[in-house]
């Protein structure tokens, strides 16, 4: 039951997390940027969900069609690689290492779990904080129009999931774990914005919100992981010399990976 449990939910990680990288693209901007709607090349993004669903390969630039320079447009007005062929490769965005760790946190997660109804609530979540992790790590940003959602969602779910037997947590816990994370990381981007993203507070919303699912000593655990981890990157970066005492690091992925091993321990111990 727990092998074929897994092995769905690792299938599942596979498939979700083969549509994170396009989306990842796209929202890996600057914040007064918007969000991307085109290849390197130019092309236009299309497929479901207005071109936020599909693959990373563009199919024009494997065909390497030129991109027609507008009309009235000189020779010397074309920015660079616009109407030159592109080659075959055409990736614009890794497409392989997303989906495996996406496929292995999802089946941590169901072996973890087990057959309870929270276990649904993780696998639908669980790409989105790959996705939400590969932005950060990207552009040090935390988009709204991911972690508010993501927020609410969880909190939406977890409580359709306390209706349910067997289910393996709380929701009046849930709520006050939020609140107090979120609160937590407030805080420190009161004391110190330079050094807390505001958007690792919003972040910090919906990870309270599941860590405190299990309890009060799993949202310790999953939090003060989170911390320890970013502590550790940065500390080996300060050791080979490629970063300052004041040089920002992306702190979303470890909150993310300390969430999830959270997580795995109340699911285990629940």
């Amino acid at each position: 039951m727990y092998a074929m449990l897994t092995a769905l939910a690792a299938l599942w990680g596979a498939a979700a997390g083969l549509l994170v990288p396009r989306a990842a693209y796209r929202f890996s901007v600057e914040p007064e940027d918007a969000w991307r709607d085109s290849c390197p090349a130019g092309h236009a993004l299309t497929g479901a969900a207005r071109g936020w669903l599909g693959s990373t390969r563009c199919a024009r630039c494997a065909a390497a069609v030129p991109v027609a320079a507008a009309p009235g447009a000189e020779q010397g007005d074309r920015s660079e690689g616009e109407g030159d062929p592109v080659p075959s490769t055409a990736r614009y965005a890794p497409g392989v290492l997303v989906p495996v760790v996406t496929a292995l946190a999802c089946a941590a997660l169901a072996a973890a779990t087990g057959p309870r109804p929270e276990l649904a609530v993780w696998l639908l979540l669980a790409p989105v904080g790959v996705l939400l992790a590969t932005i950060d790590r990207r552009v040090h940003r935390l988009p709204d129009r991911l972690t508010l959602p993501a927020a609410a969602t969880v909190v939406v779910l977890l409580g359709m999931a306390a209706l349910l037997p067997e289910h393996g947590g709380s929701w009046l816990s849930a709520m006050l774990g939020g609140a107090a994370l979120g609160a937590f990381y407030f805080l420190l981007f009161l004391i110190n914005p330079n050094g807390m993203g505001f958007g690792d507070v919003k972040l910090a919303l919906s990870l309270g919100v599941a860590l405190g699912w299990y309890g009060w000593p799993v949202l310790f655990a999953g939090g003060f992981a989170g911390f320890l981890l970013g502590a550790a990157y940065g500390f080996g970066l300060m050791v080979l010399k490629r970063a300052g005492r004041k040089t920002g690091i992306p702190f979303g992925p470890f909150m993310l990976t300390g969430a999830l091993l959270g997580m795995l321990l109340g699911g285990l111990a629940a």
